[in-house]
């Protein structure tokens, strides 16, 4: 009994404690969103204007002007790419590997945020529901506590309401909290998922000009021996010739 009787003293300051932490995670939750805006706003990359920069410096074996042209960008992206072109003479093997290496590397630093804004949007309208469930307990607390004068004149009914309807804020205030998180964890997940498919449709086309070159090598070799052969042949021919000559 001891026991119900703290727990009811809680309740009654406990959903203006939990408005106040609504609000607190409201602000931080600004201010991350803000951040990762900036973030990536500063890191546009434009997908289809590098990749053609840089497949046409590779293709002229232009291999500085490619991580140069990289270089000059901000993008996640072209960091990447950056980094794996140092493993170019080493094959596509080597790096694809690199790629794969340099988006798990980074992944922490674009996804950074996103945790507390998932993890605010789902929980927020809870800790709200937890407030108005203090602000109810309080409000029965005070119907309690009327006597029985107020109570038969309805003037303890109307504390009851009124302090229902505060406590009702609460879950308000969550639900608020709540749908800006929301929005924004979509929105900067999106994001995260465009770096990774830019970074393998980059990747895709350094590893094709990586692949046609080795093939261009491959037909070249190809080709210079027939050439090579028949020339045995014709020293062939000639040499089984002479000794008919001859006799």
């Amino acid at each position: 009994m001891l026991l119900m009787q703290k727990l009811v003293l809680v309740a009654s300051t406990g959903a203006t404690a939990v408005l106040y932490l609504l609000l607190a995670l409201s602000v931080f939750s600004v201010g991350v969103v803000l951040e990762r805006w900036l973030y990536f706003r500063r890191r546009k990359f434009d997908l289809a204007t590098a990749s053609d920069a840089v497949a046409k410096k590779l293709r002229a074996h232009d291999l500085k002007g490619a991580q140069k042209e990289l270089g000059a960008s901000r993008a996640v992206e072209a960091e990447v790419i950056a980094d794996a072109l140092t493993y170019y003479e080493d094959g596509p093997d080597s790096l694809q590997e690199l790629v794969q290496k340099g988006i798990r590397q980074r992944r922490k630093t674009f996804e950074s945020g996103l945790l507390f804004l998932g993890t605010l949007g789902s929980n927020s309208p809870f800790v709200g529901l937890f407030g108005t469930v203090l602000g109810v307990v309080a409000a029965f607390k005070e119907l309690g506590s009327a006597s029985a004068a107020m109570a038969a004149s309805g003037g303890g009914m109307g504390n009851v309401m009124s302090g229902i309807a505060e406590a009702l804020i609460a879950t308000a205030v969550g639900i608020l909290v709540a749908i800006p998180a929301v929005i924004a964890y979509n929105l900067f997940q999106k994001k995260c998922n465009d770096i990774e498919e830019n970074t393998a449709a980059m990747a895709n086309q350094v590893l094709a000009v990586m692949k046609s070159k080795s093939m261009n090598k491959a037909a070249a070799k190809s080709n210079s021996k027939p050439l090579s052969s028949m020339d045995d042949v014709e020293e062939s021919d000639d040499r089984s010739r002479r000794p008919e000559a001859n006799s």
